[in-house]
């Protein structure tokens, strides 16, 4: 909880000479969530409350999320420091690598990993998943892997039949959505360009981990630990000492416990338990200063007959957004 947060901030801040962050995008199956455009006022009404201070530092657990919003909090953050630095207690993948790289320095511990942050699109207008109301994530890797199969592996040569691969891709993903991939691939090479001269000064190596996070790293699913990041990226990555992990380590513990990120929201379990409502924290971001925000979802699980008799489960939503929550409360 967060008042049992409050002293492992009290003791980080004063090991880091510095203002506190906390932003966690909870990734518990069945209840994921992602870096957002909605936490970016939660965001500003948080560091209205640090103030323009020397140092911050944002304490960032993520599987990834929307770009733009990503690229709004990193310059957001910068306006209200001199110094951004970005802790990484176990992932900061996608867009949380993104914004991992604006900072001026990156903390990671042993057990932390970033990503490629090579883009994936999932509009209205990708291919629908059978039987259930989602669609495919669609990435420019994905695309540009089915073409260089046509062409080096299938060796087609023929300007003609290339034409026909194309059309066949367009069958299954809109042409629009092709068309904003690779849109979205150059808009994030540009961004991650201007993000990493507050860590990287050398042109050249900035290109070459562009090129890395871009498209090198083969799959979306690639994970660049501590030691990948400094010792071939060449990113600013610190290594905490035994002092200052064990801080880490135990708020992360602390907030898994809370938001159940080891335990999978099964919908039986759930109807088992307290008649089957259930209130699920999803997303925190807190501070000494500000408090903390969670976006929380409520509801009950209800066993329903359907009409050949059989006995089904259905999940109803009675609530979902952002509370806040103060230490004297």
């Amino acid at each position: 909880m967060y008042k049992d947060r409050v002293e492992l901030y009290k003791k980080l801040e004063k090991q880091l000479k510095s203002h506190v962050l906390v932003y966690v995008t909870g990734d518990r199956p069945g209840f994921e969530t992602q870096i957002a455009g909605d936490t970016i006022d939660l965001f500003i009404e948080q560091l209205d409350k640090i103030g323009i201070v020397k140092k911050i530092s944002l304490y960032l657990y993520t599987r990834g999320g929307d770009t733009a919003a990503a690229w709004n909090i990193i310059n957001l953050l910068r306006q209200y420091c001199d110094e951004l630095q970005v802790i990484v207690p176990h992932k900061a993948h996608s867009a949380g690598t993104i914004i991992s790289l604006g900072a001026n320095s990156i903390i990671m511990t042993k057990q932390a990993t970033l990503g490629p942050i090579d883009p994936s699109l999932n509009t209205p207008l990708n291919p629908r998943m059978p039987n259930i109301d989602k669609t495919y994530p669609v990435s420019v890797e994905a695309v540009k892997g089915y073409i260089a199969l046509a062409k080096s592996e299938l060796r087609i040569k023929d300007d003609m039949a290339l034409s026909n691969v194309l059309l066949k891709l367009t069958e299954h993903v809109h042409p629009l959505v092709l068309g904003n991939v690779f849109r979205s691939r150059a808009q994030i090479k540009m961004l991650a360009k201007k993000l990493l001269i507050n860590q990287v000064k050398s042109k050249k190596r900035i290109k070459k981990i562009i090129s890395f996070l871009c498209s090198e790293s083969g799959s979306h699913d690639y994970t660049i630990n501590r030691r990948e990041a400094k010792n071939s990226l060449k990113l600013n990555i610190k290594k905490p000492d035994d002092k200052l992990y064990r801080i880490i380590k135990d708020i992360y513990d602390d907030i898994s416990k809370e938001l159940g990120l080891r335990e999978p929201a099964d919908i039986r379990t759930i109807a088992a338990n307290n008649n089957g409502n259930y209130a699920v924290k999803r997303v925190l971001l807190e501070s000494l200063n500000g408090g903390s925000e969670f976006f929380l979802s409520q509801g009950k699980v209800e066993i329903r007959q359907s009409g050949n008799g059989a006995a089904t489960l259905q999940d109803i939503r009675l609530f979902e957004g952002w509370k806040h929550e103060e230490l004297s409360e």
